[in-house]
């Protein structure tokens, strides 16, 4: 059976570095880092990035304080991405609207941070799991299937992943998908990643985050959140809807080896078979937006994984990584960096990663974009990396849209 062609016909986002899409390419193209310093309980000042957008654009004061920042934060991104899309819900069967967000910090920075209040002898508490899914339905009145997908780091790709799923299967005609994360909100994830020796210590926050640096030292931990409408072609058609991209191909699979370290040979799999679900060669990926974190070990085995799955190619694919303007991300990561990637299609200009001052040779990997911006002859196609702890490996390959 012939599966339906989705595309992308809305975003929304907020990110350490800019509250739209325009305003977030803007800076990635400008070398504008968003990453800050934030108090972190018993720890003292870290490296963060932290988003500043408007709460109470889409939502009154007394929901902002009975929610979550999670909550926040994706329902400004949904609303961002309808109106984005030009969607007028009150035209359509919200029965037959799909939510579909990735998260990494499911529930525990609630949990977490009201027992600490407790502690403190103050009692208006909400112990709840996080499902901010749940949060953007009541908001916006949708009565489809609205969930959460814990997928780690991962999980933002696991959001579009899933909503171009349902829409395939007949479960819903209109999806919205993406990923979400209020990480330093919570003490938990840095002391975390600090007990891992993965704590990103710089002078200069702007600097902490520095995928392929020699120097880099650890993980910016960051909130933020990106959102997309997703749609079947013919609906997007019929309804004169612009188009971002189409999603194209995709693969989820685990390494099954460490909690922590990844593993390059499964890590190249996903990426090869990715490709392969979307039909197309080694030679048609224009632009690989990489996962790579800034930590010491899991730089270097993304880069052993990309130059394995690329080696032999005629030219090498522009390589790139949104971390070091943003930080990690966590669940927002993977939806966030292919939002940065997007406009790319139009102005065939490829972001750099930013920080590298002394590229680490084991990370010296053909098509390494670094510091500045690039012209590109063609980006017609993204393959955009996405791994979590416990070896959950996502690879998403959006294409420009071609009647």
């Amino acid at each position: 059976m012939k599966q339906s062609r989705i595309v992308i016909t809305g975003v929304g986002l907020t990110a350490p570095n800019g509250n739209t899409l325009a305003e977030f390419r803007k800076n990635l193209l400008n070398g504008v880092s968003g990453i800050t310093t934030v108090e972190v309980r018993f720890m003292g000042r870290h490296p963060a990035g932290i988003c500043t957008f408007d709460p109470l654009k889409y939502q009154k004061k007394k929901d902002v304080r009975i929610g979550t920042r999670a909550g926040g934060i994706s329902i400004y991104c949904a609303r961002e991405a309808l109106a984005d899309a030009g969607v007028n819900l009150e035209s359509r069967d919200r029965s037959r609207v799909g939510i579909y967000l990735g998260i990494t910090e499911h529930g525990n920075v609630e949990t977490e941070n009201e027992v600490y209040n407790i502690s403190q002898f103050k009692y208006d508490t909400k112990f709840w799991a996080n499902n901010p899914a749940g949060e953007v339905s009541l908001n916006l009145g949708i009565t489809g299937p609205a969930y959460t997908i814990g997928a780690a780091c991962a999980a933002g790709n696991m959001g579009l992943i899933h909503a171009a799923q349902m829409l395939r299967l007949g479960e819903v005609d209109f999806a919205l998908g993406g990923g979400v994360s209020e990480s330093p909100q919570t003490f938990g994830i840095f002391a975390g990643f600090k007990s891992q020796n993965a704590l990103a210590a710089h002078a200069d926050p702007t600097k902490a985050s520095r995928p392929f640096d020699k120097a880099r030292n650890g993980i910016v931990i960051s909130e933020g959140g990106c959102i997309y409408t997703l749609e079947r072609l013919e609906d997007a058609l019929t309804r004169g809807a612009k188009i971002y991209g189409e999603l194209a191909g995709y693969h989820v699979n685990s390494d099954a080896t460490d909690y922590v370290l990844p593993n390059p040979e499964r890590q190249a799999e996903c990426v090869r078979k990715a490709i392969a679900h979307a039909g197309m060669t080694i030679e048609d990926i224009d632009l690989v937006n990489t996962h790579a974190t800034s930590t010491p070990q899991g730089d270097i085995q993304e880069c052993q994984a990309i130059a394995e799955v690329f080696k032999g190619r005629s030219t090498p694919p522009h390589i790139n990584n949104t971390k070091s303007f943003i930080g990690h991300a966590m669940g927002a990561a993977g939806a966030l960096e292919l939002a940065g990637n997007l406009p790319s299609f139009d102005d065939r200009v490829v972001h750099p990663t930013i920080n590298v001052d002394e590229l680490d040779p084991q990370c010296d990997i053909p098509g390494l974009v670094i510091n500045r911006p690039k012209k590109a002859e063609r980006v017609d196609v993204i393959l955009n990396n996405s791994f979590g702890m416990l070896g959950i490996n996502s690879t998403l390959i959006i294409k420009r849209y071609v009647a």
